[in-house]
């Protein structure tokens, strides 16, 4: 089994109209975040069957997936990865990470990319490693992507009950302009609270509210009852 095959599979799959649809929603246009994006129309679930049929080609073959530049063929390359990262040894964990990390501005270039993968592979790497600074510094990257993966791969410690690195990259990104990274920031902050971190949640509300981008808030309070809803948006910017 080689990529070939697998892009075949994928192929087959394909959609025009999905193509059309998908190029839209994901903001391919001129001077949009995903400008040049090329989608050829497959649905989600299909692209995870097919992943799961070729999930054991060789990693050199994954890799070729993930420089496609084709969306979908890029995606079943990172659910493929994902699936060799959770199964493989210390030493495949590692090389899947700095092939993740060194390919982020150019093929994880997504929110649907990053938000597949951030968790399971730059999540569990930065805590298997204690790469302490690696967050930080994709944090304050000026790449959008590798800034909302550093906030989205903090999803791995808010499932094990920790907030301290949501914390700390969701302050670096508090005032960023962009609308992908608010989004994100606000969903990792309402995860943590929904997960038992809701002290941390408040604490970080009452500290910010007033100064906070109101998507960001608004993602961020999501889950909160109705009259803390009212009270944090009544302090927004």
């Amino acid at each position: 089994m080689n990529s070939t095959a697998v892009v075949q599979c994928i192929r087959s799959h394909a959609s025009k109209e999905r193509a059309r649809i998908s190029q839209t929603f994901f903001k391919t246009g001129k001077g949009e975040y995903s400008e040049g994006d090329i989608f050829c129309g497959v649905r989600v679930p299909v692209l995870r069957t097919i992943a799961k049929e070729f999930r054991d080609i060789p990693l050199s073959e994954a890799t070729t997936l993930l420089h496609s530049p084709i969306h979908e063929e890029r995606m079943v390359g990172l659910y493929i990865l994902i699936h060799q990262y959770e199964r493989g040894d210390e030493r495949i964990k590692n090389t899947i990470a700095k092939l993740y990390l060194r390919s982020i501005k150019k093929y994880i270039n997504n929110w649907d990319l990053v938000d597949t993968s951030a968790e399971q592979v730059i999540g569990e790497y930065v805590v298997r490693t204690k790469n302490s600074t690696l967050l930080t510094t994709l944090a304050r990257s000026k790449s959008l992507w590798e800034r909302r993966v550093a906030m989205i791969a903090t999803f791995y410690t808010i499932k094990k009950g920790e907030s301290k690195s949501t914390i700390a990259i969701a302050n670096i990104l508090l005032h960023d302009s962009h609308d992908l990274i608010q989004k994100a920031v606000g969903w990792m902050l309402r995860e943590m609270g929904k997960r038992g971190n809701d002290k941390a949640l408040h604490d970080f509300l009452d500290a910010h509210a007033h100064h906070m981008p109101r998507t960001m808030l608004r993602y961020a309070i999501e889950r909160l009852p109705q009259k803390e809803r009212v009270a944090y948006r009544k302090q927004a910017k």
